[in-house]
């Protein structure tokens, strides 16, 4: 599919508190292979240095799905279809109660954020996109480090999806 259009829709976990490690945002694929675009996340709340640790996941076989708050893809274009990975419990959603497990997953990108500069983005170019397979695979955002505290993040995952 490199070089095939398609339309790009956008998964948001708004401001929440979060105390424990957790998936913030969850992908389940439809019936169209996705590519990840980006991928960003937000503190305001926090004012001293902290360090917590990333983790952008891509599952190839057989996942069960984590338990998150449903979240319906938007289109970043009005004008285009509703986005085939569509929002559920156990679907594509935000804010993990219970984590996915099992499957094969691949950890693509695992880092540290320094909460103190407020945000963190990964950008890719689009040679270097996660490309997720059509048929109930998966992605996940995770936040692989417990806050000291309390704090507010919010995240967002943009995505183009083929269909």
């Amino acid at each position: 599919m490199a070089g095939s259009s398609g339309y790009v829709y956008t998964v948001r976990m708004a401001p929440t508190a979060v105390t424990a490690v957790k998936t913030l945002i969850q992908i389940k694929t439809g019936a169209a292979a996705i590519d990840i675009v980006s991928v960003r996340i937000q503190q305001g709340t926090k004012l001293t240095s902290e360090l917590l640790n990333l983790q952008l996941i891509q599952y190839t076989a057989a996942p069960t799905f984590g338990t998150v708050t449903s979240a319906t893809p938007a289109p970043l274009n009005g004008l285009d279809p509703a986005s085939l990975a569509v929002g559920g419990t156990s679907a594509t959603g935000v804010n993990a109660t219970v984590e996915p497990s099992g499957g094969t997953s691949v950890t693509h990108e695992a880092t540290y954020w320094n909460v103190l500069n407020g945000e963190w983005l990964y950008l890719p170019v689009p040679e270097a996109r996660i490309r997720i397979k059509q048929g109930g695979l998966g992605f996940t955002f995770l936040l692989n480090t417990a806050p000291a505290a309390s704090m507010t993040i919010g995240a967002v995952v943009q995505f183009i999806e083929y269909q």
